[in-house]
């Protein structure tokens, strides 16, 4: 399990490299400020959560069942923030509306949220 979050939290760090360079030059000219400053925050999420995953994955004192919870919350939070953010942001480049179902944003916030409290409950739990 440790390997599977360690692999996934590269990619998750790499794509947001890689996506957050695509906004910084490829999407200056076609989008607003607004929706640059919008596309960055799900870039900057993605990356704070590709780090989390290296950290659990290598340092914290987390049990399996932990671990997998937070990877879990991890990829959907992501996957439901920061990929709405994408596709909301992109929508003038790309065509594709998804404002009929932009909940999903603050579920994939409140997902990457409970990752958080999983890790503090552990935490906790296992220092008594």
């Amino acid at each position: 399990m440790k390997r599977k979050i360690l692999i996934t939290g590269s990619i998750l760090g790499l794509t947001a490299v890689i996506l957050g360079a695509f906004g910084a030059h490829g999407l200056k000219e076609s989008l607003s400020t607004e929706a640059i400053n919008s596309f960055e925050t799900g870039v900057r999420y993605q990356m704070y959560h590709s780090f989390l995953l290296l950290i659990a994955g290598s340092f914290l004192p987390l049990n399996l069942k932990a671990l997998k919870t937070v990877f879990y919350f991890v990829i959907s939070g992501v996957l439901l923030f920061s990929g709405s953010i994408y596709l909301i942001t992109s929508k003038p480049l790309t065509g594709i509306d998804i404002s009929a179902i932009g909940w999903i944003t603050p579920i994939g916030g409140a997902l990457l949220i409970s990752a958080w409290i999983c890790i503090c409950y552990t935490l906790i739990k296992s220092a008594k």
